[in-house]
């Protein structure tokens, strides 16, 4: 049976980054490094079934996190199976759809924003912008919000 899943979230430090508010929906500034982008990725690279390939639904490069088995709800999905996309370096953000509770944590704590398009035909209304994780403790925390989508596309997290 599913269940809520709320998370602790600390604020995250400093302004928000400048980010476009069309697509492509990105960063213009505070970007990760590879060291923390790879760090943010090999913490999710081991989530029981889900592969990660190129995404559908972003430029060139980014890679996209799958879910191979399972089905949680229709907003828990960018396009077809894909949950969640890392944009390559130098951005290094992330666009992922988030359970509705943890969602509004991650935007209020400022680690997150709603993607200009969430809720039009085909767009999830619950996509969100993460931020580019600037050093490793932010990584742990963009880590912890895709296991939290990886959660929500599995169908184990309350859609309310």
């Amino acid at each position: 049976m599913p269940h809520q899943l709320a998370m602790p979230l600390p604020l995250r430090a400093g302004q928000k980054p400048r980010t476009t508010t069309t697509n492509p929906h990105q960063q213009y500034d505070q970007f990760a490094t590879p060291e923390t982008l790879r760090a943010a990725l090999d913490a999710v690279r081991g989530l029981h079934g889900i592969r990660l390939a190129a995404s559908q639904r972003a430029p060139s490069g980014t890679v996209g996190l799958y879910l191979d088995s399972g089905r949680g709800p229709q907003e828990a999905f960018m396009l077809g199976k894909e949950f969640a996309h890392f944009h390559p370096i130098p951005d290094g953000s992330l666009h992922l759809t988030l359970p509705p509770i943890v969602r509004e944590q991650a935007i209020e704590a400022g680690w997150a924003e709603p993607h200009p398009l969430a809720g039009y035909p085909t767009v999830s209304k619950q996509i969100v912008l993460l931020f580019a994780p600037r050093d490793l403790d932010e990584a742990k925390v963009i880590a912890s919000l895709v296991k939290a989508s990886w959660h929500y596309a599995r169908g184990e997290v309350s859609a309310h």
